[in-house]
């Protein structure tokens, strides 16, 4: 994939991290390096570009990194909004901006080509990664060209629930198979990081 084909990527990184207790779970290790460094080293190759959308007060990060545009933590869509914002204010080749999970470390070395290649012809597509039984709202391909569309339904309609807003215009999904483990598996509690361990590379049986 040559680099005037790549899209640029958001890492959504605004949880609260309740079920773990607070603090910024991303920045906790998973092996040798941190959760957030294995997504972005899996990542990087894949996009032209990428920006960390958190809350926190983060310092030293490798990629630039933007709070919600929107106050009051209104959860993912915000995050999503703030990135198509950001990237539309660059100079942008790429029609659609990608998402992915700070806490899922196992993000596929393929999928942006799968996704794009799952893209419908409409300006409005939209792509979601699937696996285990589940759509994951928060991998996926956003188009640019639904940026104001977003920002209307955050704020004029309190949105804020991610499928809502996609069933609205061309929904596509890319299914990984049983076959292929769980590429988006995500941390959220303490006990996660047990499974986690076990599916590093070098470790699974």
């Amino acid at each position: 994939m040559s680099n005037s084909l790549k899209v640029p990527c958001l890492v959504l990184a605004g949880g609260q991290s309740r079920r773990m207790g607070g603090g910024d779970k991303f920045l906790k290790r998973l092996g040798s390096k941190t959760i957030l460094d294995h997504v972005l080293d899996t990542i990087e190759p894949q996009v032209s570009d990428i920006l960390i959308n958190s809350n926190s007060d983060l310092e030293g990060m490798r990629y630039p990194v933007r709070k919600d545009g929107l106050s009051g933590h209104l959860g993912p869509l915000a995050g999503i909004l703030t990135g198509l914002q950001y990237f539309s204010h660059q100079e942008q080749k790429a029609s659609h901006m990608l998402s992915v999970p700070a806490d899922a470390p196992f993000i596929p070395e393929d999928l942006v080509e799968r996704l794009l290649a799952r893209m419908s012809s409409s300006p409005h597509s939209i792509v979601m990664a699937y696996s285990m039984d589940r759509i994951h709202p928060v991998v996926a391909l956003w188009p640019f060209a639904l940026k104001d569309e977003l920002e209307r339904a955050i704020k004029e309609e309190g949105l804020r629930k991610i499928l809502v807003f996609a069933e609205r215009y061309s929904l596509n999904s890319v299914r990984w198979s049983e076959e292929e483990g769980d590429p988006f598996y995500n941390i959220n509690r303490p006990e996660d990081f047990d499974y986690a361990e076990k599916m590093l590379p070098g470790k699974r049986g």
